[in-house]
């Protein structure tokens, strides 16, 4: 898919949406092969799609949520069933215009979108109200996320930017873990309590996604793989398995230890560079595997 912006899972089969727009709004389903079975074609107009969702009953949710000129007064999203059945829900910013590449949906039902900001922390926001299809619905900023500058290679800027920049994000059906990507590593949140902008003020796991030219897609599968890709034809799928299993913390201990003898030096206390949060990097390095590239023959559309 030569504008590939958003991807989740069912487990049995992908389905993905460009960012261009041709007057209507298609969401291509495709099987594990990554050869395309059927077209989800809803009767919308989008202005720019940028990220996809879906909640455990198959609804599908399309992010229409870039801005990169900051023109516009709303964004929407767009909530779209298997038939191809849609409602379009306006939502606006309390604090000005934003481009946003990112959207994840909660274990309520509850959509995020999350901000691309060239300049500073990414925002994430939410409804303040249920949405309607009838009025705009004010939004909420719940948290603020902060990444560092990574060397993990690949993105279209060459630069740190592209390790900054957050481009997608996902949940796992249950909740329990939020992911947010850049264009080179991805970012995994645990939700234990259920508590989404606590989890995102947390330490996350980071998992390098190297050498993707324009990394903007990311999904789970309902195993707790991790699903990413990149923008253009050919381009592979990257599945990092039990990616969302290394988000857990360590089961606490159920004992206490003994005190240290009187003559021994106490152990300094672990810090996050030893910690279990880089364990993704001996699974990247070991299990990424590669699954056959995305066959999809969407002719460009123009990019806002």
């Amino acid at each position: 898919m030569q504008e590939l912006s958003g991807l989740t899972s069912d487990g049995k089969q992908f389905f993905a949406v460009s960012d261009s727009d041709n007057g209507t709004l298609r969401i291509q389903v495709l099987g594990r092969d990554c050869v395309v079975k059927r077209t989800i074609t809803a009767p919308v107009d989008p202005f720019d799609v940028e990220d996809l969702a879906m909640t455990p009953d198959g609804t599908l949710w399309a992010a229409d949520t870039g801005d990169n000129n900051k023109s516009r007064s709303t964004v929407a999203l767009h909530k779209v069933s298997p038939s191809g059945a849609v409602e379009r829900f306006r939502v606006t910013y309390p604090d000005g215009k934003h481009d946003a590449e990112a959207l994840f949906i909660d274990k309520s039902g509850m959509p995020y979108i999350v901000t691309k900001e060239p300049l500073g922390s990414a925002l994430v926001y939410r409804p303040t109200a249920a949405l309607r299809t009838d009025i705009s619905v004010p939004l909420e900023q719940v948290a603020r996320v902060t990444l560092s500058s990574t060397d993990t290679p690949g993105g279209p800027l060459e630069g740190t930017l592209d390790s900054r920049l957050v481009t997608g994000a996902a949940s796992m059906a249950d909740g329990s873990v939020i992911a947010l990507r850049t264009y080179t590593d991805a970012y995994l949140f645990p939700v234990p309590d259920g508590d989404v902008a606590k989890a995102l003020s947390g330490d996350p796991v980071r998992v390098p996604l190297p050498n993707e030219p324009q990394g903007e897609a990311i999904a789970f599968d309902p195993d707790g793989t991790l699903l990413s890709a990149s923008e253009g034809a050919g381009t592979p799928i990257r599945a990092v398995a039990g990616a969302a299993a290394l988000a857990q913390p360590p089961a606490p201990t159920t004992s206490t230890p003994p005190p240290p003898a009187a003559d021994q030096p106490q152990a300094a206390p672990s810090n996050s560079s030893s910690s279990w949060q880089n364990w993704p990097l001996a699974l990247t390095l070991g299990g990424i595997v590669l699954i056959a590239a995305l066959v999809i023959g969407l002719r460009l559309r123009r990019r806002t």
